[in-house]
């Protein structure tokens, strides 16, 4: 794979690897490598189980809004992301992210895509888009809810506050709770408990869980990049984007 994506398979189990720290921020170029990769593990009979980490202090800091694509063209640059993230939700091998850090905004979609998320204490769940001025994406209107239930994810995308590894464990967010620094060993230990079942029984029971979530996700990618496109253009958005780029609380004027 490229430098920014490594995978190595045993025992059953692929690790996916980010390689761009500390904040492991994504583009189009990145999901599409970890699309790549899932799909021919799909096709691997040496792979019963992926498990997604990330080098460095953090998982995922989601898309960077200060270079590269998004900074030249949001809305260009989400739908071309997008039409590669809602690929993701195809992937019929189960998916585990080993989440260090911080998961924050389209790194918690990316988190919220996997069937099973491992965190520690310090970990930290942000769905800041309303901080940033404006709407959330990655799929996360519908996986969000589903795996929080609505009224915890309206609590955490309106007001986007920062949810902890033991809230998220109380919450569903995070499905295990490792001991500081051993997030991706326990993430690789619940992997190995899936790859001792049958495969192909776990593939189908996985299947029918999940059920038309693919689908789903796809017309909320829809929704969601429309609602972007019309507040990309306010001057609170602007404002939020800039002042997280400056470290400093933004002053929003809904405007």
């Amino acid at each position: 794979m490229s430098s920014d994506l490594s995978v190595t398979v045993g025992d059953g189990i692929a690790l996916l690897e980010m390689r761009r720290p500390p904040a492991n921020h994504f583009d189009e170029a990145l999901i599409g490598r970890i699309v790549d990769a899932a799909r021919d593990l799909d096709g691997d009979k040496q792979c019963r189980v992926i498990v997604l980490a990330s080098q460095g202090k953090h998982f995922c800091g989601g898309a960077d809004f200060g270079s590269g694509e998004f900074a030249a063209d949001h809305v260009t640059a989400a739908r071309r992301l997008y039409e590669k993230a809602a690929q993701l939700f195809e992937i019929r091998t189960p998916l585990i992210a080993a989440v260090q850090g911080t998961a924050v905004g389209g790194g918690l979609g990316l988190a919220c895509a996997a069937d099973f998320r491992v965190a520690e204490p310090s970990s930290r769940f942000v769905a800041n888009f309303a901080r940033l001025g404006f709407h959330q994406g990655f799929g996360i209107s519908v996986t969000l809810p589903e795996i929080v239930g609505r009224q915890a994810a309206a609590d955490m995308l309106l007001t986007g506050r920062r949810v902890g590894g033991e809230e998220a464990l109380r919450l569903g967010l995070a499905d295990r709770l490792a001991e500081p620094g051993r997030v991706r060993a326990a993430a690789m230990e619940l992997a190995a408990q899936i790859a001792e079942a049958a495969p192909l029984a776990v593939r189908s029971i996985r299947a029918t869980l999940r059920g038309d979530l693919a689908a789903r996700v796809r017309d909320a990618l829809a929704h969601e990049l429309s609602e972007q496109k019309v507040l990309w253009a306010t001057a609170d958005s602007s404002e939020g984007i800039r002042a997280s780029l400056e470290r400093r609380p933004p002053v929003f004027r809904g405007e």
